[in-house]
């Protein structure tokens, strides 16, 4: 299969992830990393022995067929856009915009120019939650009845070493951790159709405790805790909750609820993890994780996935359809609380294809 030339744009935290994982897929061809910041993106593509470009650079190349955008939360569609523009496909960090209206923009431009869109989170497409999904798909729960979905953390001011994007518009742990998790539901269960909640700001100011901002003050200007019910189009209806102001707890990230059983899901920022079944009426036992990309860090397997797409004419796992419909969803909680209402999602998205096999050399479970 011929290689397919991938620009990266944006070089923070989140790169080196990306370039480490993609040594994983030969389809890949790193064709140059940009930042706004060039010292920054001249250290990176020394680290990762890969090309320095600009922006300019990586945009006019014609070897280049996908774009993917490390941004920071508020330029993805900026960026996005730019790529599209230049006749790109366009891959991003999570979450697709900051806001449903960005997003379906971006949406509609490649709609527009027959070009594709997708984003991160691709943990779901990870051995762990694959194993748990085929559990669901081969009737081992019964129907779906139910769920939860936690994230809960004192807040990122404590490790990253520069936290404020978190706290401004765009982050806030819904934006930041939700993708994972409901990126993963709709995976397991489908599409949400409604969506109840709260969502609140209980502290109007953090203290950084990172270094080398330790001791900084910085504004919060989005919500931090985050409660609601998701209902499903199956008819399951999932609690979650998403929070910066918790000290700790003891619940699991997901557990998936139906008629004959329970299923305990691996943490949905992990590609592998346990998977514990229960049977109605016996115990918890953890099952043989079967599917592959189970054995680490593989962020950037669902670029990969987008490459081998393009080649084969497929669609592509985590596209802009799924992205969107959980940009909308998570914009929901807020929408509710304002209200006092129930919101009504209007996108509709197909389940992913599952992914059993790999990916590498071609070949891929249809």
């Amino acid at each position: 299969m011929d290689k397919v030339g991938i620009g990266i744009i944006g070089c923070g935290n989140i790169s080196g992830a990306y370039l480490t994982a993609m040594a994983s897929f030969p389809v890949l061809d790193i064709r140059g990393v940009a930042d706004l910041n060039s010292d920054l993106a001249r250290a990176k593509a020394s680290e990762f022995n890969v090309p320095f470009a600009t922006v300019e650079q990586l945009l006019a190349d014609p070897k280049v067929e996908i774009i993917v955008n490390l941004t920071i939360p508020k330029a993805h569609v900026a960026v996005g856009l730019q790529a599209l523009e230049a006749g790109k496909h366009a891959y991003s960090e999570k979450p697709l915009g900051i806001n449903f209206t960005e997003g379906k923009k971006l949406a509609e431009a490649a709609k527009g120019k027959g070009l594709r869109i997708g984003a991160a989170p691709d943990t779901f497409l990870g051995g762990g939650h694959q194993t748990a999904r085929a559990l669901i798909d081969t009737g081992a729960i019964g129907q779906p009845v139910g769920g939860t979905a936690t994230f809960m953390c004192p807040g990122h001011e404590r490790w990253h070493p520069n936290p404020a994007f978190y706290y401004e518009v765009g982050g806030g742990p819904m934006l930041d951790m939700g993708p994972y998790y409901i990126t993963d539901l709709v995976n397991l269960l489908g599409p949400v159709a409604q969506v109840a909640g709260f969502a609140v700001t209980p502290r109007k100011e953090r203290v950084i405790t990172s270094e080398p901002r330790n001791g900084e003050r910085i504004p919060v200007h989005v919500p931090t805790h985050v409660a609601g019910v998701m209902a499903f189009a199956n008819g399951a209806v999932v609690q979650i909750g998403m929070s910066f102001d918790v000290a700790g707890h003891k619940h699991v990230p997901i557990e998936v609820y139906g008629t004959e059983g329970t299923l305990v899901v691996p943490d949905p920022n992990r590609f592998g993890g346990p998977v514990e079944y229960l049977k109605k009426g016996g115990q918890f036992e953890e099952r043989e994780v079967t599917a592959p990309y189970a054995d680490g860090n593989y962020r950037s397997l669902g670029v990969a996935d987008l490459a081998h797409a393009i080649r084969s004419n497929r669609p592509h796992r985590a596209n802009g359809s799924l992205a969107l419909h959980v940009l909308e969803v998570m914009e929901a909680f807020q929408t509710a609380s304002d209200t006092g209402r129930t919101v009504t999602i209007t996108t509709a998205t197909e389940r992913p294809a599952p992914l059993s096999e790999s990916i590498v050399d071609g070949r891929l479970a249809r």
